[in-house]
Parts: C-alpha cells; structure tokens; sequence
C-alpha cells in the first residue's frame, strides 16, 4: 500500500521538528507594568535537545513601534560570550539572569527603570537548526510628583473659592482628592470635588471653611499629597476705606496749596523788595556839597568886591593872583593847608566910594572857614 505524497511530505515535516527540539517554556504574563527606579526580569527560560548541535545564540531587542524604524539590540549572547554593554541607553543596567545561559536561561534583569525603558521586548533563542523566540511588554510607569497646593479667588466670607491640586511629572491617569484635615475632617457642604482636575470648589464660603486641607495625586505605582491652609476673613469695610481714601485725597490737596501759597508769597516780596531798590523818594533832600558851598561863595565875594572897588584899583586887582580853579573835591586840597580866604579890596571910606559912583552892597558876615553866619 502507497503512502500519498502529501501524506509522506508532513511526516517528514513532524520527524525534522521533534529533532530540533528547541523551545520557549516560560509561560508568565507577557505584559508588565513597573514604576520608575524599580527593576524588573524579563523570563525567557528554553529547553535544548541533542539534536540542536548548532552554536546557541541569544538576542534581546526592543522592538520599534514604527515599522520603518529598525529594532534596537539590547544584549547578545553569542559564541560562548555576553555582551552586556551592548546598547548605550541601559549600559551598567541589564545583565543576564545567569551566569551560564546555556543551561536554558535566557532572562535578563533591567534595574533602576526609566520612562523612555518602555516597550515591547524580543527574546530570540537560535542553536542550528532550531529557533524560537518570546514577545513582552514593559510599560514604566512614573508615580506623582509632589503636587502643589494653591487657593484662587479672593478668601472672604461669601465669596467662591477655589482649591487647586496639580502634580507636573507622573503617569496618566492621576487621581486628585481632597480632605479636611480639621474640624472633624468634613469638608464644607457646598464644596465640589474634580477627581480628575484635582480642584475644590467651595461655594459661598463661610468662617466654617477655614482650617488645614490635604490633597493626595495617585496613579496605578504610586501617591503623593500637599497641604494648604485656609483662612477665610470677614469681608472688609469699604464704607471705611472709602472715607479714609477721601481723607488722604484731602490732605494732599491740603499740602499742594499751603506749598503754593508759600513760594507766591515769596514771590511776591522778592519782587516787592526789587521795586524798593529801584524806587527814587522824592522828599529826600540831595546831599550837600562843600565844594558847591565854597565856589558859590567865593564867586559872589569876588562880584561884591569888585562891585565896590574904584577903577583904579581894578588894575591892581588883577595883578594879584587869582583863585580861579577851585578844588573839585576834598581830596585835591593840599592836606596841611586850610583853605585861603578869598583875596578883600583894601576899605575905602563911604563918602569916597560915593564920589567914585560906586553902589553900596552889603555884605554878610562870615566865618573864618568861608561860611555865611
């Protein structure tokens, strides 16, 4: 009996794959999730026959999520040897397993996890002429930061208020929720929670909404909290703020006049006291001069001598020196000289100047200096 070709083809198929022997006998979850810092293993535990006579290869890869992009080699075993080092990025954090990975143990440690250590992983067993090879997926969650408190609105009784919660670094989703943690840690009744915004929103707000509140971020590796402390005041007195603004405006009004009126005043009496210096008083009396006393004098003596002198004495007079130049101030008299009395006619009687024609004048008396007594 003839055995159908097909038949013959498969039973050589299933006789050439018992003797490879190679397989993949880890059987955990193929989807991790780990925070970051943490380690990980990733198992890829196989078996060998006698049949696998080929040189044992083992590769792990990071597989590419774009297919135009190549797949990066994490860590070789080849030819005996490990190469640990192999990809820059985890260089000093993934190793083997063991030792010895040719006794069947393919896994690899990841230590001190990164966000941008998430992906899918691709552990590939080859000894000539089998192959096998296991896909995981590793995602590295990254737990809350500290979140930071905060209040919005003004803090007054009667007004709305606004608790806001937020944390700037952690893998989505976050979950916010917020507590009192004073006056029996109930929040007030008019307050709205937002456990995906991280806000509270307290209506209305009354005295009874002061006191201490604690905000809690999570995720699915990890939590943080914040705290704020918050104190609602009365509203405040505008009537009062009002008449103080209306005080103060008044007072600077005050001031700018009282400064105006001094520098006019000022002003005004620099220009009066300027017009006091220009001014010429007319009943002042202008200062006498000795030099117009004695030139006035000397000229008249000189008139009323000649007046009632003879023509024959006229010749003889003006022989005689003449003091025709008068000092024109005190400085040029000679200062051990007195001044000189004026030159006299020589005394005729009366009855002779009579018959000479001459014209009685009378004379006043006179001082020593010159003057008229």
């Amino acid at each position: 009996m003839e055995v159908p070709n097909a038949c013959l083809c498969f039973l050589l198929l299933s006789l050439l794959g018992d003797s490879t022997g190679l397989e993949i006998t880890s059987t955990g979850p193929t989807s991790i999730e780990k925070a970051s810092g943490e380690s990980v293993k990733l198992d890829c535990m196989f078996n060998l026959s006698p049949a696998d006579s080929g040189p044992l290869d083992i590769e792990w890869s990071l597989l590419s999520s774009d297919n135009q992009k190549e797949d990066k080699v994490v860590i070789l075993y080849s030819g005996d040897r490990a190469y640990e080092d192999y990809y820059a990025p985890m260089k000093g954090r993934v190793y083997f397993n063991s030792a010895d990975p040719k006794n069947g143990d393919a896994s690899i440690n990841l230590t001190g996890l990164k966000s941008s250590d998430s992906g899918t992983y691709q552990c590939k067993v080859k000894k000539v002429p089998g192959i096998h090879s296991r896909k995981m997926r590793l995602i590295v969650m990254v737990k809350p930061s500290k979140p930071k408190c905060s209040a919005e609105g003004l803090t007054q009784e009667g007004k709305d208020i606004v608790l806001r919660c937020a944390s700037n670094e952690g893998t989505k989703p976050l979950h916010y929720s917020w507590e009192k943690t004073t006056d029996g840690k109930v929040l007030p009744a008019s307050a709205v929670m937002d456990t995906n915004g991280g806000t509270l929103n307290v209506r209305n707000a009354s005295a009874s909404a002061s006191g201490a509140y604690r905000c809690t971020a999570t995720n699915r590796v990890g939590t943080e909290e914040c705290i704020l402390h918050l104190n609602v005041t009365p509203p405040p007195n505008t009537a009062g703020i009002i008449a103080g603004a209306i005080i103060a405006v008044l007072l600077i009004l005050i001031i700018i006049a009282i400064i105006l009126f001094c520098c006019c005043r000022a002003r005004h009496r620099k220009k009066y006291e300027k017009e006091i210096c220009n001014e010429i008083r007319e009943d002042v009396p202008p200062p006498k001069s000795r030099v117009s006393t004695a030139r006035s004098f000397t000229v008249g003596s000189q008139r009323s001598s000649l007046g009632s002198m003879s023509p024959s004495n006229l010749h003889e007079y003006a022989l005689k020196p003449q003091y025709d130049k008068i000092p024109s101030s005190e400085e040029d008299r000679p200062p051990s000289h007195t001044p000189l009395p004026p030159p006299t006619a020589p005394r005729m009687a009366g009855p002779n100047l009579s018959r000479m024609g001459a014209i009685p004048v009378m004379i006043p008396a006179q001082n020593r200096d010159g003057s008229i007594v």
